[in-house]
């Protein structure tokens, strides 16, 4: 499932009436660079509860780690393997990013074992749909594969594929206070 995502969204016609809205590939894809995890914006929400109200695509906006404040983001990430992945993510050390929120999402340049460490302050349901990938933590990591589930819960944590095959994963990333130590 490394290819495009089909995303299918309904919504209600001018009498109310249930329709479909969008169905076809879903046209919002962000890579950094080449070797880099290619994300797929599904959907997203400003608020909870989500409002139901509009035909207009909110994922038509530039590229945030982070969900929106009080709201929540739907993606769906494909991992290439760590052999070309390190390499980007390293590259991407090299200059500054930004995401422009101005929120937590940001890589974390302090970890050794990854480049690929970030944190957001999001409870995040994580889906794997192809592939294997390894969760790591600062202390520990685990395998998971196709139909495990991981609740990330606003960790400082990395993603690494250490196959010959891409990993794809659906994530659910809904706002939440930050942990405070």
């Amino acid at each position: 499932m490394s290819g495009q995502v089909r995303r299918v969204v309904t919504g209600h016609n001018e009498h109310g009436e249930s329709c479909f809205i969008f169905d076809g590939p879903a046209p919002h894809v962000y890579q950094r660079s080449p070797g880099s995890s290619r994300v797929t914006e599904l959907w997203d929400t400003a608020t909870t509860p989500a409002s139901n109200a509009g035909d207009a695509d909110p994922t038509a906006r530039a590229f945030r780690l982070p969900p929106p404040a009080n709201g929540s983001v739907f993606r769906v990430v494909s991992y290439p393997p760590d052999s070309e992945r390190r390499a980007a993510l390293e590259a991407e050390h090299a200059s500054t990013h930004d995401d422009g929120t101005g929120r937590t999402g940001a890589l974390d340049r302090s970890n050794a074992r990854h480049p690929g460490f970030h944190k957001t302050n999001s409870i995040d349901y994580a889906i794997v749909l192809s592939g294997e990938i390894w969760a790591l933590m600062e202390e520990g990591e685990t395998l998971l594969r196709q139909g495990d589930v991981l609740v990330q819960r606003g960790t400082n944590h990395a993603w690494s594929n250490r196959s010959n095959a891409p990993a794809v994963l659906a994530f659910v990333l809904i706002d939440a206070e930050p942990v405070r130590p």
